[in-house]
This record gives structure tokens, C-alpha cells and sequence, in this order.
């Protein structure tokens, strides 16, 4: 392996993280000896305990036997246990330096498994995994739509498990049409396909929730929609268009384009789409037609 197994992003191999790379003692992280790390309201923590939700994400990844596994928020490590038992090679990305202390002892004697400490948002996943990898994580909720779409940065993974909000769920699973359909639902299905796999309820958390989760499935499509140089200004449209979901095909292009009536109803009409359409009808192969058509 490259990197440290006490990698931390700003390190270089061979470093450990925190002040001359010591492990805290039990005064100076306030814990008995063995306490396990409480959760942390600043960093959105509800630790998953359902054992059978932990077995259901840790299948849904597929056999990982010879594959790298990077997961997200590992927290006390209910999921990071199965993990470690399925992959190759196991990734742990965690913010919160107490759990990432507890982590580095309790997978010590596991040569294959690193405990990065950093944000996933900061993190090069690909670069990371340093090669095809898969993706599994409890996601905190008020950030659930930053890391999603950080993970669909090429190299994408080949597959991602993300135990989420289930309104989140329901959105980016959403069809046209539907009253959750929106920019979340167009931009991820323009790439990815998205299957949601079961409900979870809120006490299977600890501490439970205030809202239900679910369990959701990313996998990239075969052929994306939209070209990876168009990706950017594909997301930039949908956004914009949705903030106009009410109105109809032409204002929406004349809006957001920055066109004349004439000059939208001539796109939308070279687009062999509806003038009258909204938003919340298109496909994402429709948006993308018109992306590329608005050149």
C-alpha cells in the first residue's frame, strides 16, 4: 500500500495525524478507557445500529472480496466491521478526530484497512482509491447533496451506498412527472441510475433522527446522457430551470439563456420539444438536448 495506514490528507506517508502523531489519553478526550466517542451534534452524527440495515448496505455493495472499498463517515465502526470482513482493501474517511482515534485502535491489526481523517469534501476520492473502487456511507444529512455529487467526480465509483434522508431518496429516484422530481432527480439520472432499496426507520439510530432514512443504490450508467465537458453547464441549466418550474418551456430558455422570445421558441422548437412544457416534465435526456442545442 502507498499511503500510511494513519494517512491524513496534508500528510505525508509515513506521518500521523494529530500533535507529534501520540494518541490522545483518556483525560485529554474526557473518555474512560473503552467509553465509546458520543455523537456530536455539529458534525450531524447519528450512529446506525439496525444490524440487519448494516448486513442490507454492506450486500448491496456486491462481492468486494478483490476490491478497494472507501467508506464515508465510519463513526464507531458498526459498518466499518462488516466491511472489513468483505473487502480487499478498505478506505475510512472520518472528520471527527476522537472516532478516528478509536478507529486506528480498534482496526490496528487489519494491514488492510487505512483511517483517513479529513473531509470527504476535501478528499480526491479517486486518487484515493488509486484505482476502480466502491462506495459506502451514513451520510450526514445536511450534507448529503454536496458528497453525492462529489463522488460522481471522475473516476466515478462503480458502485455507491448511501444510507440518506429518505425525502433525498425519494427525490433523486424521482421520474418525471412526480411531485419530488427536480435538479437532483435530472442531474444524478444523467449519469448514474438510482434504485432505492428499503425504508429505515428512526430508531435504528442512535440518537434516532427526527425524519425516516433509506438506503440507496448509485451505479453509473453504461452511457451517460450528457458528455463529461458538459456535465458542468448540464447542472448549471437544470438548477436554473427548476427555480422556474412552474413556467412554461420557452420562458424557461428565454430566461436562463438570456434570449428573445423568438430566438427560445426556435431552440425549444430545434429541440422537438413542447413550448407549453415545464421543467418538472422533461427527462434528463431532454435537458440535455437542449444544453447541447443552447451550445
Amino acid at each position: 500500500m502507498s499511503q500510511s495506514r494513519n494517512w491524513r490528507p496534508g500528510l505525508g506517508a509515513g506521518k500521523t495525524a494529530g500533535k507529534g502523531g501520540a494518541k490522545p489519553s483518556a483525560k485529554k478526550t474526557g473518555r474512560a478507557p473503552g467509553q465509546l466517542p458520543a455523537p456530536r451534534k455539529r458534525f450531524g452524527q447519528h450512529f446506525l445500529k439496525d444490524t440487519r440495515v448494516l448486513d442490507d448496505i454492506a450486500s448491496a455493495l456486491g462481492d468486494v472480496r478483490d476490491r478497494t472499498v472507501i467508506e464515508i463517515g465510519p463513526g464507531r465502526g458498526a459498518l466499518t466491521d462488516r466491511l472489513v470482513e468483505r473487502a480487499g482493501r478498505l478506505i475510512a474517511i472520518e472528520l471527527d478526530r476522537d472516532l478516528v482515534q478509536h478507529l486506528r485502535a480498534r482496526y490496528a491489526d487489519k494491514p488492510h484497512v487505512t483511517i483517513v481523517e479529513g473531509d470527504v469534501l476535501e478528499t480526491d476520492l479517486g486518487a484515493l482509491a488509486n484505482g476502480p473502487y466502491v462506495l459506502a456511507g451514513n451520510v450526514p444529512y445536511y450534507i448529503t447533496t454536496p458528497i453525492i455529487f462529489h463522488a460522481l467526480q471522475l473516476p466515478r465509483p462503480d458502485v455507491a451506498v448511501y444510507l440518506v434522508q429518505k425525502e433525498v431518496a425519494d427525490r433523486m429516484a424521482a421520474p418525471p412527472g412526480d411531485k419530488t422530481y427536480g435538479a437532483l432527480s435530472v442531474n444524478l439520472q444523467a449519469v448514474v441510475d438510482v434504485t432505492v432499496l428499503r425504508k429505515v426507520q428512526p430508531g435504528a439510530f442512535n440518537p434516532p433522527p427526527a425524519v425516516d432514512s433509506a438506503v440507496v443504490r448509485v451505479t453509473p450508467k453504461a452511457q451517460a446522457i450528457v458528455e463529461p465537458e458538459i456535465e458542468a453547464r448540464y447542472r448549471s441549466f437544470v438548477l436554473s430551470a427548476f427555480g422556474l418550474r412552474r413556467k412554461q418551456l420557452v420562458r424557461v430558455v428565454r430566461t436562463v439563456a438570456n434570449l428573445d422570445a423568438e430566438q427560445a421558441a426556435a431552440v425549444v422548437a430545434s429541440c422537438g420539444l413542447s413550448p407549453e412544457a415545464r421543467p418538472e416534465t422533461l427527462t434528463p435526456a431532454d435537458f440535455a438536448t437542449l444544453v447541447r442545442a443552447l451550445g
